[in-house]
């Protein structure tokens, strides 16, 4: 019997380690406010995860195509384009390829809110915000290893 139990404890132990592993994703984080993107990046690249980052909308879609992120955190009030005109460019070109969208933004609204998730956003994150509301939303997308945004 205690061979048993052994074995059940082993098989219980990896399977809490593997659901701890957490793959290293790539996320790009896109707002004009330079302290703002210098603090997200920091604290997703102390999870672990590669960051990009760009200060205007005109840039978000030509880092999208080169560096392929599982993730973009979009600043709703960006100059050059829009973060609502950034997430419809990219659910057009992409589809269901796109990555995760979450609009980090003041705009802070019901209405913010509705015009996000029509625009192709898939969370709306009000500033100011705790980073594990931020991690929180990210964390599953790691975890079912997806190579892709939710498309929807």
């Amino acid at each position: 019997m205690a061979p048993m139990k052994e074995n059940e404890s082993l098989q219980s132990a990896a399977a809490e380690g593997a659901a701890r592993t957490r793959r290293r994703l790539r996320i790009l984080v896109a707002d004009d406010e330079r302290d703002q993107v210098t603090t997200l990046a920091a604290i997703l690249q102390d999870e672990g995860h590669e960051v990009r980052e760009v200060y205007r909308g005109t840039e978000v879609l030509r880092m999208v195509r080169d560096f392929d992120p599982d993730v973009a955190l979009i600043d709703i009030g960006m100059p050059g384009m829009s973060g609502y005109e950034v997430a419809r460019e990219l659910r057009q070109e992409f589809g269901k390829l796109r990555p995760l969208l979450i609009a980090v933004t003041g705009w802070k609204q019901s209405s913010d809110r509705i015009l996000a998730k029509l625009a192709g956003f898939d969370h709306h994150v009000a500033k100011p915000f705790e980073s594990k509301t931020l991690l929180d939303l990210i964390a599953p997308f790691a975890e079912d290893n997806k190579t892709s945004g939710s498309g929807g």
